[in-house]
C-alpha cells in the first residue's frame, strides 16, 4: 500500500467521522479545575490560612468515612451525576461517531459526499422517473437504507417499482459500498394541480 493510499484513507476517515475534541477538552477542563482547586487549598493550608471551601485533610477523612454521617439523598444524587457523566464520556469514546457523509471510490482522489447532496441526486432521479415536481418527492439517506416518499399528482398513477429501480441504478453509479437498500413509498393521497 502506497503512502498516497494511506493518506487518502486518513483524509476520508477524518471527513466521515466526528472529532472527539469537544469531549476531550471538557474532560481536560474538568481535570484542570479540580487540580487547581486542590492546589489552591494546599497552598492556603501551607501558608496557614483558612481553607477556601474545605480543608483537604478534612475532605479526605470525610470521603474515607462515607456513607456514615452523610445525607443519603445527596450521596445518591452525586453518584447518579457521576454515573451519567461517566456514561456520556464512555459512549463518546466507544461509539463510532459517524457523520452524515459518504466516501465514494475514486482512484485519484478522496471523494466525500454529504448525505444531503446524495439525497438530492437520488430525489432528482426519482422525480424524473415518477413524472412529479420536486416538492412531491422526499428522499432520506441512511447508512443501510434509502427511503423515497412520493406524493403523486391526483389521477396520475406512479409505478413504485420503476422508481425503486431507477434510484437503485443511480445509487450504483456512485459506487457507494455497501449499497444501501432502496425503499419507495407512494402516498395514497395525491397532490392537486401539480
Amino acid at each position: 500500500m502506497s503512502t498516497n493510499d494511506v493518506l487518502t484513507r486518513r483524509i476520508v476517515r477524518r471527513e466521515t467521522h466526528a472529532s472527539r475534541t469537544v469531549a476531550a477538552m471538557a474532560a481536560a477542563f474538568l481535570g484542570i479545575l479540580f487540580c487547581l482547586y486542590v492546589l489552591l487549598e494546599a497552598t492556603l493550608q501551607a501558608l496557614g490560612q483558612d481553607a477556601w471551601l474545605t480543608d483537604p485533610g478534612a475532605l479526605g477523612a470525610w470521603l474515607a468515612g462515607l456513607p456514615a454521617g452523610a445525607d443519603s439523598a445527596v450521596l445518591g444524587l452525586s453518584g447518579l451525576l457521576i454515573l451519567v457523566a461517566g456514561t456520556v464520556f464512555l459512549l463518546l469514546a466507544v461509539l463510532p461517531g459517524r457523520r452524515a457523509r459518504y466516501a465514494l471510490p475514486n482512484p485519484r482522489a478522496a471523494v466525500v459526499v454529504d448525505a444531503e447532496v446524495l439525497a438530492s441526486s437520488l430525489a432528482r432521479r426519482a422525480r424524473l422517473t415518477a413524472g412529479v415536481t420536486p416538492e412531491q418527492v422526499l428522499v432520506t439517506v441512511g447508512r443501510g437504507r434509502v427511503d423515497v416518499r412520493i406524493r403523486p399528482t391526483s389521477g396520475v398513477p406512479v409505478n413504485g417499482e420503476a422508481v425503486r429501480q431507477a434510484v437503485a441504478e443511480e445509487l450504483q453509479l456512485t459506487g457507494l459500498q455497501p449499497q444501501p437498500e432502496v425503499r419507495v413509498q407512494v402516498s395514497t393521497l395525491g397532490v392537486i394541480g401539480q
